[in-house]
């Protein structure tokens, strides 16, 4: 009962910290906490440490380097041996179908396909060349992207739905966030492929977990565990019940029981996110417009007759014209489908 216990009170924590980072994140509440976190470790931690620790942070989420990548690829192959080592062979034993046991594999190699693309295809970098082309693409709402607008740092014209990446160094057409997983920005050039990687990493871990439960309910009702009794703290004896069933299977397959716990909630966190980005792709948005579009206002609206200040404008999504002209911009990018019509 304790290993359950603990088990879901720690799943619980994390499904809550989840949802309260994504509130956060569309308030201001998010930055006080942050300052106010930073604020207290400052008088625990050394000075020293204090650096260390920042300079670790600044290489790891602020330059482009490959160590989330190496770690990416490390993690898979751990999960890939152990599911290969553990799973593969004892489910081939209770004459499992051969396909059923290798979609993972047949999911791993189109995962690391769209991984691969995601991480090498330009996102669409924005260059003096192709400037003018850009700004052609997406009309100017004049509230989140205003018309003559230019980048502080390129001193290039921002084309509407284009972003900065302080990252890469480069302004970026239609710019999503920036991925520390594939070391790439995330932009209208590339974002077709990390979709559809979010897709199969999501269905890989998925169908892992339902291979690994699947196998380990066959095996009790092969073995007739689920018949077993035992003897309770005051002498008597009980049938087995499911949390007993849980425990003991825990205890004689500790590496399947943990696979399975781990790809179950790597399901359901990847399961979050890419519903998260389908919303996103249905509606036409992007995470950096979603991020901004509660403190989006415009700077040079009208002034309200009989007052005496400007009346802020709430930020409005212009760009979506229905689902599926929406997924077909996610997957034919504006600005290539634009070039060939120009030409």
């Amino acid at each position: 009962m304790d290993f359950l216990v603990l088990f879901l009170f720690y799943l619980a924590l994390l499904v809550i910290g989840g949802g309260t980072i994504c509130i956060c994140a569309k308030t201001r509440h998010l930055k006080g906490l942050v300052r106010g976190g930073t604020q207290i470790f400052s008088y625990i931690i050394p000075v020293c440490l204090q650096r260390a620790t920042l300079r670790l942070l600044h290489y790891l989420f602020h330059t482009r380097n490959h160590t989330f990548i190496i770690l990416h690829l490390i993690l898979q192959g751990m999960v890939y041996t152990e599911y290969t080592w553990e799973i593969f062979g004892y489910c081939q034993e209770l004459d499992f179908s051969l396909w059923y046991l290798l979609l993972p594999y047949l999911l791993l190699i189109v995962n690391l396909v769209f991984f691969t693309l995601s991480c090498v295809t330009d996102p669409g970098t924005i260059t003096k060349g192709n400037e003018a082309l850009f700004l052609q693409v997406y009309e100017f709402d004049e509230v989140m992207f205003p018309k003559n607008a230019r980048c502080s740092t390129c001193a290039l014209r921002k084309p509407a739905r284009s972003k900065h990446c302080s990252v890469c160094n480069r302004c970026v057409h239609r710019f999503d966030h920036h991925c520390v997983w594939v070391n790439n920005c995330i932009g209208a050039w590339n974002a077709r492929y990390f979709l559809i990687y979010l897709l199969t990493l999501t269905a890989s871990a998925a169908t892992m977990a339902i291979v690994s439960t699947v196998f380990l309910v066959r095996l009790v009702v092969v073995s007739d565990w689920y018949l077993m009794t035992y003897v309770d703290d005051l002498g008597h004896s009980q049938v087995i019940d499911t949390v007993f069933l849980i425990q003991y299977l825990f205890l004689t397959f500790p590496r399947i029981v943990f696979l399975l716990g781990f790809v179950s909630v790597l399901s359901f966190l990847l399961g979050g996110f890419l519903c998260f980005a389908l919303y996103l792709a249905a509606t036409n948005q992007t995470t950096n417009e979603w991020s901004r579009g509660d403190r989006a206002w415009c700077q040079h609206c009208p002034q309200v007759v009989g007052a005496s200040s400007t009346r802020p404008q709430v930020y409005r999504n212009i760009h979506s014209h229905g689902l599926w002209s929406n997924l077909r911009e996610i997957f034919l990018p504006a600005a290539k489908h634009y070039g060939r019509k120009k030409k």
